[in-house]
C-alpha cells in the first residue's frame, strides 16, 4: 500500500504539517518517521523543518536519514519545508553550515537594516502572511493565484545559483526567492500547514501529483 511519509529528525513541525495532510488526504496513509527504510518505501516525501540549519544537519545525519532524503529528493515526490527547503542547498550564512548540496546556491540571512519602500525598519525574522509571486507555473500551483498570501517564520532564504529553480518569489524589504522546483523536487520557504485554504490547496496537489515537472 503506497504512503506518504514525513520525516522525522526531531527538528520540524511535525503534528501540524502531519495533520494537515490527513485533511486533504482522508483515507490516505501518512506516516511520521524516522526510519530511513520507511522513507525508502514512500510513494512521496515530505521533509519539514524548523530551528537552526546547523542543528537540523547534525540530526539529519545522527538519526542516518541523510542517504534516504537525498534518495528521496532524487527519486519520488518531494516536498521540502522551510529549514527542509534551506538544506537542499550547498551552505548557509548560518554557522557556514553545508547542506545537503542537491541544489545549487546558498542560503543567506536579511540584512540588519532591512527596511520597506516606506523606509521602516523591517523585524527579523520575517514572521507573518505575505504574498507570494509565482515565477512558473506548476502543478503544486494549481488552483492558486499569483499574490495569494502565506505564512513565513524565517531569517534566512535561498539564493539559488540557476534562476530557472525559482517558482515563487516574495518581497519583504527586498525580493526574495520562497519556492524551487526541479524535475520530482518542490520546496517552499513558507508553511503550507500553516497557510489556511492556500496551505492545505498546496498540500492537497502535492499528495496528488505524479512528480512530473516540465
Amino acid at each position: 500500500m503506497s504512503y506518504v511519509a514525513i520525516i522525522d529528525y526531531g527538528m520540524g513541525n511535525l503534528r501540524s504539517v502531519a495533520k494537515a495532510v490527513e485533511h486533504v488526504f482522508p483515507g490516505g496513509d501518512v506516516r511520521v518517521t524516522h526510519d530511513p527504510k520507511v522513507v525508502d518505501g514512500a510513494a512521496q516525501v515530505i521533509f519539514p523543518g524548523q530551528g537552526a540549519m546547523p542543528d537540523c544537519m547534525r540530526e539529519l545525519e545522527a538519526r542516518g536519514l541523510r542517504e534516504a532524503v537525498m534518495a528521496a529528493a532524487a527519486n519520488k515526490p518531494f516536498l521540502g519545508i522551510c529549514i527542509g527547503l534551506q538544506m537542499l542547498f550547498e551552505r548557509s550564512e548560518e554557522g557556514n553550515e553545508p547542506g545537503l548540496g542537491l541544489l545549487s546556491g546558498e542560503v543567506v540571512r536579511f540584512s540588519a537594516e532591512l527596511r520597506s519602500q516606506e523606509g521602516a525598519r523591517l523585524k527579523v525574522p520575517h514572521m507573518g502572511w505575505n504574498e507570494v509571486r509565482q515565477d512558473q507555473s506548476h502543478p503544486l500551483w494549481a488552483g492558486i493565484e499569483s499574490g495569494t498570501r502565506f505564512y513565513f517564520v524565517h531569517s534566512y532564504f535561498p539564493v539559488p545559483a540557476q534562476s530557472q529553480l525559482e517558482v515563487g518569489r516574495t518581497t519583504y524589504g527586498v525580493s526574495f526567492c520562497c519556492a524551487v522546483a526541479r524535475n520530482n523536487l518542490f520546496a517552499v520557504q513558507f508553511h503550507p500547514e500553516k497557510s489556511q485554504a492556500a496551505g492545505l490547496r498546496l498540500l492537497s496537489n502535492f499528495v496528488a501529483w505524479d512528480g512530473k515537472f516540465v
